[in-house]
């Protein structure tokens, strides 16, 4: 239902400015198309790649080191979500499929926050523009928050 919600406004919007300014809208959709065509063969990649390690991994790998909760689980998927740089849009599709491969919602959790919160790979940019001191901090006080904020989903969600 949001989803519908979402493309009726979309068009709306398309439509009212269309009737603002037709030069203007006819530009932002080819630059939207373009946006889109620039991106699809890293999405797809991704989507590949995690597609491929889900067919690969066994289930039952999944579900008995990420599924009871234990501390050895939390520290290796949180380092995991650490280390990966993968977009928003395929994190929750990826975490749903852990979710069924039998993962724990503390585990999946742990891993979203840090891979959306901490930034290993983006680390020497990070330094580069804001330094080294702040980058270190930044990530590690991300870290803790990560691995806090899994077992509260956890009982949240419970």
């Amino acid at each position: 239902m949001f989803n519908i919600i979402l493309f009726v406004s979309a068009a709306i919007g398309l439509i009212i400015s269309n009737q603002k300014d037709k030069v203007k809208t006819k530009q932002a959709l080819k630059k939207a198309v373009n946006s889109f065509i620039n991106l699809l063969p890293s999405l797809l990649g991704i989507i590949g790649l995690i597609g491929l390690m889900l067919a690969l991994v066994p289930r039952e790998l999944i579900a008995g080191f990420f599924g009871d909760n234990s501390p050895a689980g939390i520290a290796v998927i949180s380092a995991i979500g650490s280390i990966t740089l993968l977009p928003a849009f395929v994190a929750f599709p990826l975490a749903s499929s852990f979710l069924d491969a039998g993962a724990s919602i503390v585990a999946v959790a742990c891993f979203i926050t840090t891979l959306l919160m901490v930034g290993v790979i983006t680390a020497p940019m990070e330094i580069e523009y804001f330094g080294k001191r702040f980058t270190l901090w930044r990530n590690l006080s991300a870290l803790v928050l990560a691995v806090i904020i899994g077992p509260l989903i956890g009982v949240m969600v419970r």
